[in-house]
């Protein structure tokens, strides 16, 4: 994985469990198993940015997608005032491959089909550049922020972060927690990131439309199925994303 891909942010200081443990949407004691997937939501519940923790010798690495590490960064700081916490960037290797984890490595929370990922010198000879990772996604409808996960737009629970362990119900109180335990909870989901088929091509973000009525948009897509955000209720046979024919493949 190239390293201007990913971000790291190490977050040090004698509160830096706590601080954290009161944003993220995962439970932090995890860490003493491996890789915690999380977010960082809006106090209104929306989707801001996923990431990994990664426990990491006296302190805690966030991994992050690159393009959005700073505004991570940025945030992480508006909140801290004046706990304990330091955070900077830390400059190391990340790798991912599939197959057997070397030693040192992490599996990947979300999806054993995601394999591993690494940290530091010493795994890129293990890592496999040659991996379809949309594939992959596509396979397990695994979403990818910036593509199907959509800044101050999604919510956890419609792109299924509850099957890829990223959110923990029983942990307490962390931001958006209020709207996200309401959504589980109170109410069943008419929206959500489905997998579909797909006959034709058409672009990433191409809306899907049935009888001239909304009813998603189309995305990352691969082997002739593809993810898409569907309102359910709407999701009949004759959709189309412009010159693509698009079937729901119901569970």
């Amino acid at each position: 994985m190239p390293q201007n891909e990913r971000m790291l942010i190490e977050v040090t200081g004698s509160e830096r469990v706590d601080f954290l443990q009161g944003l993220v949407t995962n439970d932090l004691a995890k860490l003493s198993d491996g890789l915690v997937y999380a977010a960082l939501l809006t106090p209104q519940g929306k989707f801001q940015v996923d990431f990994f923790l990664v426990p990491w010798k006296d302190a805690i690495l966030i991994d992050v997608a690159a393009p959005y590490g700073e505004a991570l960064m940025r945030r992480l700081t508006f909140y801290k005032l004046r706990a304990d916490v330091k955070l900077h960037e830390l400059q190391a290797d990340v790798s991912r491959g599939v197959g057997d984890i070397p030693s040192g490595a992490f599996a990947d929370p979300r999806h054993e089909a995601l394999g591993w990922r690494a940290y530091g010198p010493g795994f890129a000879f293990e890592a496999q550049g040659d991996v379809d990772w949309d594939a992959i996604r596509v396979a397990h409808c695994i979403p990818e922020l910036g593509i199907e996960l959509i800044p101050d737009d999604s919510f956890i629970l419609e792109m299924g972060f509850e099957r890829l362990n990223g959110v923990d119900f029983r942990k307490g109180c962390y931001v958006g927690q209020e709207v996200t335990a309401r959504m589980k909870h109170k109410t069943e989901l008419r929206k959500g990131l489905a997998l579909v088929d797909v006959k034709g091509e058409a672009p990433v973000g191409t809306p899907i439309d049935v009888n001239n009525k909304a009813v998603g948009t189309l995305y990352t897509q691969s082997g002739g199925r593809a993810m898409a955000y569907l309102r359910f209720d709407r999701a009949t046979e004759g959709m189309t994303a412009g010159d693509a024919r698009v079937d729901y493949l119901r569970e």
